[in-house]
């Protein structure tokens, strides 16, 4: 059952729905968000934990609207004004369905008596990335990065095709209500120690300040790196490439088209919000001496499969946002000595110890 499930309800309320499960031990907590196609109709989240890990369940989840003019959990006295056809809100629904490894089943009765069901059906997602990479040298993508005009693009460097999917995810988390309730708590707690700043979490800009800082020194967030620039996308894709490569292995570049992106879809900065999206941030550096020359920028979601869901977008607007370059991994001493040439080396885009030695170690040793 862990995972995340999208699909459509049916029964008194057609729409979307989105579940997020996590995995507890000795059993499963989530949110099921309804988005209605009706939009006379309040959007809801509701919250549930199941007794165990039996593949067939029954539980009460308790749930509540969302503020259409904020996308956060709000109180039916709050918004009901925003709903006149509306005159009850659920406070809660019995649900009783089934799970296997593909498939998830559900009936839900309301206690004012609004029933819906679904059926989703998933496929696992793959390790490696569905946008296809056309093959370059690293002279070829030096010519064509150099066509590309600058600020319009963002780049995010891999030693692999990997599939773009934040650490959050693929470490098997899901529930970002959790993850706001109790890690965001937890790290806070625990980095204000180490801080100068202490972060006020209310306040977007610092929220998202500390969130990247959580995520530059490797704790999974649902965050995604990446950088203007196309020459510090290609370090990050060497780095740590084998000094002696297998010559059929190929590193990665993706390009994102942020500014038609920005454009044409909505940016959100909340973790919680109910609709999917993937938006854009460029964070404060407090405490964070690395994204000034990293140049970073950062995509906070709330979607696990991220190129699913941009390629779904790219058919909708018969626009094309996000490509690859594969360059061969066989090219990486040249790649890295270019680079270094530039400036562009451990010890500058890792200010401190940790970058000043990984920058001697790629001199000094073979391996």
């Amino acid at each position: 059952m862990r995972g995340q499930w999208i699909g459509r309800t049916t029964g008194d309320q057609t729409g979307q729905i989105i579940l997020s499960v996590d995995d507890l031990g000795n059993c499963f907590s989530g949110t099921a968000v309804t988005l209605p196609d009706d939009p006379r109709i309040p959007s809801a989240v509701s919250g549930f934990q199941t007794a165990d890990k039996n593949q067939n369940f029954s539980f009460t989840a308790a749930t509540v609207p969302i503020d259409p003019s904020t996308a956060l959990a709000s109180r039916w006295e709050i918004v009901r004004d925003r709903y006149p056809d509306v005159k009850k809100h659920s406070n809660s629904a019995d649900v009783t369905g089934h799970y296997d490894q593909n498939v998830l089943e559900f009936k839900a009765v309301t206690d004012i008596d609004v029933r819906l069901e679904t059926r989703i059906t998933k496929e696992p997602i793959s390790e490696l990335s569905r946008v296809p990479g056309k093959k370059k040298t690293w002279d070829q993508y030096k010519r064509y990065v150099s066509t590309l005009a600058e600020k319009q693009y963002l780049y995010r460097g891999q030693e692999y095709p990997w599939t773009l999917r934040t650490a959050f995810h693929r470490r098997g988390r899901y529930n970002l209500f959790r993850f706001l309730s109790d890690d965001v708590r937890l790290l806070q707690r625990r980095l204000t120690a180490r801080t100068q700043h202490v972060f006020n979490l209310q306040i977007p800009d610092e929220n998202g300040a500390f969130l990247n800082l959580a995520q530059h020194h490797g704790y999974p967030t649902p965050l995604l790196d990446w950088t203007y620039s196309p020459y510090v996308a290609a370090f990050f894709a060497f780095r740590h490439v084998a000094k002696n490569p297998k010559r059929n292995r190929y590193a990665r570049i993706f390009i994102f088209d942020q500014q038609n992106w920005r454009s044409k879809l909505s940016q959100m900065q909340t973790l919680n919000t109910p609709c999917l999206h993937l938006s854009i941030m460029e964070f404060l550096a407090i405490e964070n001496d690395r994204l000034v020359p990293q140049q970073a920028a950062t995509t906070i979601t709330n979607i696990d499969d991220i190129e699913t869901y941009v390629c779904g977008k790219e058919d909708e607007g018969q626009c094309k946002y996000l490509w690859a370059i594969d360059i061969t991994q066989s090219e990486r001493p040249r790649v890295i000595q270019e680079l270094a040439y530039m400036g562009i080396t451990a010890g500058s885009m890792f200010p401190g110890l940790e970058g000043a030695c990984e920058e001697l170690r790629e001199k000094m040793f073979d391996e």
